[in-house]
């Protein structure tokens, strides 16, 4: 089983907005120490807790700063965006490191709706009639052969691997018609039941011209010296999902935003908070629960996000997480 990272830069108590990223150049160095396969970094606007506006500045440095982990995107918001222009991005990125640079797309806004707004401000109507499928296709194109006579430069030796992320079964749906590599998102929506719809729809799904189906699951887990110590921190998280009356639905992690976003998206709306699912525990309790999902879920690969803002904490916790994960065999 490989074993990866999603870091969303979160802020600790009386640090700076430099020193939270500072602190993700720092565990993607350790993680490369360690053994992890991947690091991937997080798409955030406007908020106070966690850093990473911008992943693929971010990236850029982190792949300076190491020398063989692969860095991705969890994930580049591409509603938001030109696909020419990120596929233009990304494969600087490539050229720089060629095969070691990760693309993953994400469904969700990565802020309040006023961020959406200001990210965009005056969309071109021929942008805001294309749906993400739309740009996911563009996109493609643009890293791979290029579109329409448009070649996004420079041409790496090989493109980014691209990626869709998800909470729901539609965008298992949406990766398998697409044939792209499927993330599901179990530490924004810890619904099991989801989760094993949005996996099926995509297996059963998929049509990938020749690839296979490639899932990986991004799993909220919190490791600790004491399983007392872990169930402290997993305590901490409280996700809250927001329901807006157009249908969407987002998570966020306290009433006081879900509050907020809805007063900005100006819908009537409702929350309800969630179950967290942290996976939490000493290393080899935490070990056996992943290597048990791997196996129930037919995975080769788990991408682990531990949302404890303490980098001492956060780092101990990765650090034993491949401990045990190693201790079985694995990593």
């Amino acid at each position: 089983m490989k074993l990866s990272i999603l870091d969303q830069s979160p802020v600790g108590d009386g640090e700076t907005p430099a020193v939270a990223l500072q602190h993700t150049v720092e565990l993607a160095q350790r993680a490369e120490e360690w053994g992890y396969h991947r690091f991937w970094v997080a798409e955030h606007h406007g908020s106070p807790r966690n850093m990473g506006s911008a992943p693929e500045v971010l990236m850029g440095h982190l792949l300076a700063r190491t020398s063989r982990i692969r860095i991705g995107s969890g994930g580049v918001m591409l509603q938001h965006y030109s696909p020419y222009k990120v596929a233009e991005s990304f494969n600087v990125l490539a050229a720089l490191a060629p095969g070691r640079v990760d693309l993953g797309i994400g469904r969700g806004p990565g802020g309040m709706p006023n961020t959406t707004r200001a990210l965009q401000p005056q969309p071109a109507a021929v942008e805001a009639g294309k749906s993400l499928e739309d740009k996911l296709v563009e996109l493609r194109e643009f890293l791979e052969d290029g579109r329409e006579g448009l070649q996004a430069m420079p041409l790496p030796p090989a493109p980014a691997d691209l990626f869709l992320l998800g909470t729901t079964a539609g965008s298992g749906l949406a990766a398998a018609q697409l044939g792209l590599p499927y993330v599901f998102a179990y530490f924004l929506n810890g619904d099991d039941k989801e989760m094993r719809r949005a996996v099926a729809a995509y297996r059963d799904n998929f049509d990938g011209d020749g690839s296979v189906p490639q899932v990986i699951l991004a799993l909220p887990v919190m490791v600790a010296d004491t399983a007392g110590e872990a169930a402290k921190y997993a305590a901490k998280v409280r996700p809250v999902r927001i329901s807006l009356e157009s249908g969407r639905s987002f998570t966020v992690f306290s009433e006081a935003a879900a509050r907020e976003f809805g007063r900005q998206s100006g819908e009537r709306f409702s929350y309800a908070e969630q179950a967290s699912g942290v996976i939490h525990g000493e290393p080899e309790a935490v070990a056996a629960r992943l290597y048990g999902l791997a196996d129930e879920y037919g995975v080769g690969e788990i991408l682990a996000v531990t949302a404890i803002p303490d980098f001492a904490k956060r780092l101990r916790s990765y650090e034993l997480l491949m401990g045990g994960v190693m201790a079985r065999g694995g990593g």
